[in-house]
């Protein structure tokens, strides 16, 4: 559950902006807040049944969306190269891996 939790909230990172605002409310509170789909609910007064079938919908369109961006595929790329770096890199060099690594 955390592996998935960590994935949702870097794709939700990536591309929040492609959501609607309710869609964006309902997955940071569910994602980022940790509220129960009850406590969804009883904020926006809408069933239990209405807000996972929000989050499950939003969750779909997070992978479709990366699917075809890769965002944060070649993210964690960028991450494993620049970690593969430090570990060999002077410290000129490491300086610089601080700046790229802050572009993120």
């Amino acid at each position: 559950m955390l592996e998935k939790t960590l994935r949702f909230n870097y794709l939700f990172d990536f591309y929040h902006n492609l959501l609607t605002e309710k869609q964006k409310k309902y997955m940071e509170l569910y994602y980022l807040e940790d509220l129960s789909l009850s406590e969804i609910s009883e904020v926006f007064s809408v069933s239990r049944q209405a807000v996972y079938d929000n989050i499950k919908r939003t969750e779909s369109m997070l992978e479709s969306y990366e699917e075809k961006l890769k965002l944060y595929e070649k993210f964690q790329k960028r991450s494993k190269i620049i970690e593969e770096l430090e570990e060999n890199a002077t410290d000129e060099i490491k300086h610089l891996l601080v700046k790229l690594k802050e572009l993120d």
